[in-house]
């Protein structure tokens, strides 16, 4: 056990405290912390030792752990689903994610979660990634209801000089609102993403409730001339880590771990981490055995990012707030990253019914009050173009079609469990915080061809989709098939588009921005 371990049973009495406080909440505040591309098994709370997480873990402790909760495949999409509070086969994202060099972006149709809660008088300021477009300016987030976003418009880029390589296009994106910001290369993105959301909690006015959105960039892959990154200091804690890449991953959880730490400390000291709601997300399953030159672990789960299996869509989460009457515990409630919208927004003082149609749920008294909750379903993805989808009711799990020739549809470590559990090392435990897995079946990689044949699993029984029953309730297939066709007369087309040459950055001074406001100047290329 390293120093960091030892550390962690102290932190839970700085939780606890505020935990048990009464509150007089009006409007609370509103903290969304989005990690990208984390991994279900790369936070100790779920049990694994090899990365601690002290930070994370007690906020889940002293919260609600969501392990029944679902996101997106891929990045876009899960974004535009929190940020609408629809599938994405109701915006268009249902296919891949928006590239930098493509002119399109979340419909400006939809009116966005910062954008509703400015009309309950919330103050909202964004930090990091956006990924929902930007080819003109009415898709950046201080044009879709932010009155501040620090971070970058695309995908991906270097945590540090914080350009992005697309193929051979290559430029800056790094923007303070509509202007590029050059003064913060060389400062490790985990870290200026931290201290630009600390700023604005400490210069917030407590008068009006806040609405921070916080997507890190951790712990997407940067470019591929250098794909992870992490300050040496921390990559020096996971020395016992023998995979260098799996190593510099380690460091770069334990560097967002602890940025977490630095804006739930200016809350308090700010007085206004007991008016306040903290949410935790990863936007995808993790890209895990080299996936995007990744070493991300969703272990016992099957498959990756990009995938429908349990690995790609079944998200790491949890929620934290003194509003919240039952904590410290586990939540098996049927949830999905849509749900986050009408939630909130009822959480804030707002009436859900004034939303619209929507696909999320409103979950807030399932989360304060333990009531069940009113999903039945999920809609997993629709994609016409790969050719898969997947639907859960119930305990069921329907899955047809398959992505990269099935290259990524088997189960993917490490485990971190060869010598111990993280729940072993210490002596709090939070029941059902690991999932529990029968015996992996002699036939499990075999039986099941979705590229061929649907296939389905009882996802409750059976999280790591072992045992395909498809042969076994071939009624519940035709029932769940049948749910698809309705799900999909509903969908619209995909609003991929090609690649634009004008966005090229070497035609603006080798800045990725809102080239098609500049259109005119490069017409002739």
């Amino acid at each position: 056990m390293n120093k960091h371990d030892k550390n962690l049973k102290s932190l839970w009495k700085f939780f606890v405290i505020c935990a048990v406080s009464e509150a007089a909440f009006g409007r609370p505040n509103i903290i969304f912390l989005v990690a990208d591309d984390l991994g279900y098994n790369d936070l100790s709370i779920h049990g694994s030792a090899q990365i601690p997480t002290p930070n994370l873990d007690a906020l889940a402790q002293n919260g609600i752990l969501l392990n029944n909760y679902y996101v997106c495949p891929v990045c876009s999409p899960s974004r535009g689903a929190l940020m609408t509070g629809l599938y994405p086969i109701h915006t268009g994202m249902q296919h891949d994610v928006i590239y930098v060099d493509q002119p399109w972006g979340l419909p400006l149709t939809h009116t966005l979660l910062p954008q509703h809660l400015k009309k309950l008088g919330y103050a909202t300021h964004a930090v990091g990634k956006w990924h929902l477009g930007f080819f003109r300016k009415e898709y950046t987030p201080t044009f879709r209801g932010f009155d501040s976003h620090y971070g970058y418009w695309g995908g991906k880029e270097d945590y540090y000089d914080h350009t992005q390589q697309m193929g051979e296009l290559w430029g800056l994106d790094l923007h303070q609102n509509m202007k590029t910001v050059t003064e913060d290369l060389g400062k490790y993105s985990t870290f200026l993403f931290a201290d630009q959301a600390t700023n604005i909690i400490q210069n917030h006015n407590t008068s009006k409730p806040l609405f921070l959105y916080v997507a890190y960039q951790a712990v997407h892959s940067a470019n591929l001339y250098a794909p992870l990154q992490a300050p040496d200091e921390y990559v020096k804690r996971f020395l016992h880590i023998k995979d260098k890449s799996r190593r510099i991953f380690a460091a770069m959880v334990s560097a967002m771990d602890d940025s977490v730490q630095k804006i739930v400390a200016t809350l308090k000291v700010k007085k206004m981490l007991q008016d306040s709601i903290i949410i935790f997300t990863t936007d995808n399953g993790g890209p895990a055995a080299g996936f995007n030159d990744n070493a991300a672990s969703n272990w016992p789960l099957r498959g990756v990012k990009a995938t429908l299996w349990e690995g790609g869509v079944r998200g790491l989460s949890f929620i934290y707030s003194p509003l919240l009457k039952y904590t410290s515990r586990v939540s098996m409630d049927l949830m999905h990253i849509t749900d986050w919208l009408p939630t909130l927004y009822r959480a804030a003082g707002g009436d859900v019914l004034s939303l619209g149609k929507l696909d999320g749920c409103d979950m807030w008294d399932t989360l304060s009050l333990k009531k069940p909750s009113p999903r039945s379903e999920v809609l997993l993805n629709i994609d016409p173009i790969n050719r898969v989808s997947a639907l859960r009711v119930g305990h069921f799990k329907l899955i047809q079609g398959t992505v990269y020739g099935g290259k990524w549809d088997g189960w993917y470590g490490p485990s971190g469990r060869e010598n111990t559990s993280m729940h072993d090392l210490f002596d709090f435990k939070l029941p059902g915080a690991e999932i529990e897995c029968k015996p992996k079946s002699d036939n499990a990689s075999s039986n099941c061809k979705p590229a061929i044949k649907p296939c389905l699993f009882d996802v409750v029984e059976d999280p790591c989709e072992y045992y395909n029953l498809a042969d076994d309730h071939p009624q519940i297939v035709e029932m769940l098939l049948n749910k698809l066709s309705k799900y999909n007369a509903t969908a619209v087309l995909p609003g991929n588009k090609p690649m634009d040459p004008r966005s090229n950055p070497k035609y603006h001074n080798y800045q990725w921005i809102n080239w098609m406001d500049y259109a005119e100047d490069t017409n002739d290329i």
